[in-house]
Order: C-alpha cells, then sequence, then structure tokens
C-alpha cells in the first residue's frame, strides 16, 4: 500500500470516529430524555408502579443480554436504555420503602451528573493538581460533618458504603492498638478482641474475617427488646475475653440498627471503652443524620466520645448511592499513617504548591468515586435547616404510621422504637384470636413472604421482611423519604391489608 493510500485510509478512519462521537453525543440527548421521563417523571409518580416484576428468564429474554460482535443501532440501543429504566425498581417512587435509603433529591442528583461527566477519579482526586475544586470541597464537608459530631478537630474520608467505612475503623483501631501490625503483620500482635451487639450490621464480620482477625474474636453483645447494647454484658463479655488471653482493643456501637433502628446507650458503653482502653467505634451508618435535629439527636448523646463514627448521608439525607464518610477524633494523622504507601508517580514532594493537599494516600483503595460533591450541592440548597427539616418530616411520618396502626386490629407492633423503623406483624383475618395455636407462629411466619410477592407483583409498593431472634417473619417500613405524605402512610396499611385480608 502506497504512502498516500496509508494516509487516505487513515483520514477515512478519522472522518469515521468524528461520526462516532456525533452520534454518541445525539444519543446521549436522547437517551437523557428517556431517564427523565422513565425514571424521575413516572418514577416519582405514586399512580405509576415501583416495580414491573418479571421472572428471570422472561427478564433475560427482555433485556437480549448478549454481546456480540458488532455494535447495535442507535434506535436499538435506545430500546436498550428504555427496557433498563422500565424494568428496574424505582428507589425514587414515594412506596419504595424497602432498603434505608429512597427518593431523590434532585440537587444531590445534579452533583452525581456533574461528577460523572467530569470523570476524576478518586486516584487522582489524591492529589490537588488534578481535582483541585474536591480536594477542598471534601475537607470542608468532612470539616463541616465532624462539628456536627461535636468535634473542633479530627479526620475523615469518604468511604464506598457503611461497610468499608467500618472496616476502615477496625483497621485504623487496630494500628493504635498495635502499630506493628502494619509492617510485622498479625504475627507480632496478641489475639484480639473485638465487641459488637447481636442487633449490629454484618459488616463488623466481614470487616474481622478481611483484616485477619478473625470472627471468632467477635464477642457478641446481648441486646434488649428494643434492640439496644447491654451495658452489663459487655462488661461480662470483656472480662470473658481477658480470661481466654484476649486483649479488647475495639468496641463497636450502633446508633440506628438496621432492623429496628435502636440507638446503643453511647455514654455508657464510652465509659467501659475508656476504662479498658478501648477504640470506641460507633457505626452511625443509619441514625447519624439525627444530629441535624434539635429534636432528636438525643439519641446519640456521647457521640462526641467516641474514636470513629461511619455515618452514610446517602440514607437519611438522600444524597443517592454512594455517600458514605469515616471520621475520626484523632489529630495525629492515624490514617494517613497507617495507609500510606508515598507512591513517588502521585506524591512528589517537591511540587509546586502545598503537599498537604495531596491528601490521597489516606485511602485504601487507588481509584475512587468523588462523593462529595452531591452531599455539597445538595446542603448548599436546603442549607442545615432544610436537612433538619427532612428529618424531623421523616420521624413526624413514622409516628403517624405506628398510630395509625394502632387504631387497626390487623396488626401487631414488634416493638415501639424510637426512630423510623416501624417492625410489625399483619394478622390475617384466619389468624386473628388464635395467639395460642400450636401452628400459629408458623402460620404466621408465612403471611409476610406471600404479601410480599403480592406486591411486588403487582408493583404497588415494596417493603421488606425478616424473622429475628426468634421473632418469625415481620415486616420492616422504613419512612425516609422526604416525598412521603400521610397519604402514603395511609395507603400502605390499606394496600397490606388487601393483599393479605384472604390469608
Amino acid at each position: 500500500m502506497s504512502s498516500s493510500e496509508e494516509y487516505i485510509n487513515g483520514h477515512v478512519h478519522l472522518e469515521e470516529s468524528d461520526m462516532c462521537e456525533s452520534d454518541g453525543k445525539l444519543f446521549l440527548n436522547e437517551a437523557f430524555s428517556v431517564i427523565m421521563e422513565e425514571i424521575l417523571h413516572k418514577g416519582t409518580d405514586s399512580k405509576e408502579k415501583v416495580c414491573e416484576w418479571k421472572d428471570p428468564d422472561q427478564l433475560r429474554a427482555l433485556l437480549d443480554l448478549d454481546l456480540r460482535e458488532h455494535g447495535e443501532s442507535h434506535e436499538q440501543l435506545l430500546q436498550r436504555v428504555q427496557d433498563v429504566a422500565r424494568y428496574s425498581v424505582k428507589t425514587c417512587h414515594p412506596r419504595f420503602f424497602n432498603q434505608l435509603f429512597a427518593g431523590v433529591d434532585y440537587h444531590a442528583l445534579t452533583g452525581r451528573l456533574l461528577t460523572e461527566t467530569l470523570n476524576t477519579s478518586h486516584c487522582y482526586r489524591y492529589t490537588y493538581e488534578v481535582a483541585p475544586v474536591f480536594v477542598l470541597m471534601e475537607e470542608e464537608v468532612l470539616r463541616k460533618l465532624r462539628s456536627l459530631v461535636g468535634w473542633s478537630e479530627g479526620d475523615g474520608i469518604f468511604c464506598p458504603g457503611g461497610s468499608m467505612s467500618n472496616m476502615y475503623a477496625m483497621n485504623i483501631a487496630r494500628y493504635w492498638a498495635f502499630p506493628q501490625v502494619k509492617t510485622q503483620g498479625l504475627w507480632a500482635t496478641p489475639r484480639m478482641a473485638i465487641f459488637t451487639s447481636q442487633q449490629s450490621h454484618y459488616s463488623m464480620k466481614k470487616a474481622a474475617a478481611f483484616l485477619g482477625i478473625g470472627t471468632d474474636n467477635i464477642f457478641i453483645v446481648q441486646a434488649d427488646e428494643s434492640g439496644s447494647m447491654i451495658p452489663e454484658d459487655l462488661e461480662a463479655k470483656i472480662m470473658q475475653a481477658k480470661s481466654k488471653d484476649a486483649v479488647p482493643f475495639f468496641v463497636n456501637a450502633t446508633a440506628g440498627t438496621t432492623v429496628q433502628g435502636a440507638f446503643d446507650p453511647l455514654n455508657h458503653i464510652a465509659d467501659i471503652s475508656e476504662r479498658n482502653g478501648m477504640w470506641m467505634h460507633i457505626d452511625a451508618a443509619w441514625g447519624g443524620s439525627v444530629l441535624f435535629s434539635k429534636k432528636h439527636k438525643h439519641l446519640v448523646s456521647g457521640i462526641e466520645r467516641a474514636n470513629s463514627v461511619t455515618w452514610n448521608p446517602h440514607k437519611m439525607l438522600l444524597t443517592g448511592l454512594q455517600c458514605s464518610v469515616i471520621l475520626f477524633r484523632d489529630t495525629t494523622n492515624l490514617l494517613m499513617h497507617c495507609h500510606s504507601a508515598n507512591a513517588t508517580y502521585l506524591f512528589q514532594q517537591d511540587k509546586f504548591y502545598d503537599t498537604s493537599l495531596d491528601t490521597g494516600d489516606k485511602s485504601i483503595q487507588c481509584g475512587r468515586k468523588v462523593d462529595c460533591l452531591k452531599l455539597w450541592l445538595m446542603w448548599k440548597a436546603i442549607g442545615t435547616h432544610g436537612l433538619s427539616e427532612r428529618v424531623d418530616k421523616a420521624f413526624a411520618l413514622a409516628r403517624y404510621l405506628v398510630e395509625e396502626m394502632e387504631k387497626r386490629e390487623n396488626f401487631k407492633l414488634v416493638c415501639k422504637g424510637h426512630f423510623v423503623n416501624v417492625c410489625f406483624w399483619f394478622i390475617p383475618p384466619s389468624l386473628r384470636g388464635k395467639e395460642n395455636s400450636p401452628d400459629y407462629q408458623e402460620r404466621l411466619s408465612k403471611v409476610a413472604p406471600v404479601i410480599k410477592e403480592r406486591m411486588m407483583k403487582r408493583g404497588t409498593m415494596m417493603v421488606g421482611y425478616q424473622p429475628m431472634d426468634g421473632h418469625v417473619n415481620f415486616f420492616r417500613m422504613v419512612v425516609v423519604s422526604p416525598q412521603l405524605t400521610t397519604k402514603d402512610m395511609d395507603f400502605f396499611l390499606d394496600e397490606i391489608e388487601k393483599l393479605g385480608k384472604d390469608l
């Protein structure tokens, strides 16, 4: 092939590349219209379905998941976008009550779109040179969150979820107690003991396993009927660990348990931790947002005494997945000392600006998403007062739901909680007044799964259920979305009754 032919072929490829880019921009515009209509318009309309349920084989066929040798047409790709939007669960729907997150905040969503478009990885958000805006923004957001906890100084980092935040806390606590572990490994440490409530999040077990501490070295502390840790049993478990030549170094308290929404007695746990020289961590992934509320922040009284706090703004504050922080009271740079690897291709010390702004060596990850912008933009939009109102409204609606539930004979509360988790059984007509029957519990356990199946297939709403500590399956209703009204609470009760009236 002559050089001129090579040039012409190369030129043709360039033109094709330009055409592809133009097509891509057109596709992006049209796909965004589909997203707006299907998810942000229909998906937030209570008259529309929460989900369009399909069995797995049906869904595979509808989505046409096969990845082929050649690409598809513009029209086919738009259909793919339409299908993904249509058959996905609409977590922004007012009647999605299934998880500890729901609804949509449009300012936070704008932040998410902006960060995705900028495509700034936290690998390079590590350095001020590539992500100057986000380095300064994260610093300010973390400072503000720490101030709400009650700390004028400290440290922190955004993490990909509460489980990872809890893992950070355990790892830093281990380094604090046994700094030699970083260089010498586990053989240089004694047997370590971790303490956490029976109602705490499963990420404690995952963290202990991942870090090589071992799940057998987690001492499970009993909880009372409301789900709160019993301090007296914590002291007993510490004595038990010491008798086995284990060194107590980490206690995890929970502010807002996953199922019951219980808050552990933080001041009492802090007293015990201090007496025993332990690191006190608080998993406030769910309940931390009560710090915004003057009416309800008493639930986390004593939180300022913790060494570290996990907090997920993507839950009650609605920043959108994912937005989780781990906050530290420490001022000795433990986070950096524990995790730093001093990669010289990123963290050169002879840069032309203040290299203390290159904070990325604090992280155990390289590539990370920018999670601070969506929280910052939402906070800018509605202010601390607006976030406080959001929290208070959720509490008020949960109270309303409980009050209405108590007026109906078909509902029985598992216990009266203090948060926005409402746990209850639905008692169908066939089981009413038969609590003393030998098969009552067995029959009651089958009610929630059937109702859940019916609501999913109808698409009217979603709510979770589970067994727990000797209790057969019960529903856990989570009241969190600011789009909710008392009408939605009434609909929820009516729909449960409608779906279970023949059971």
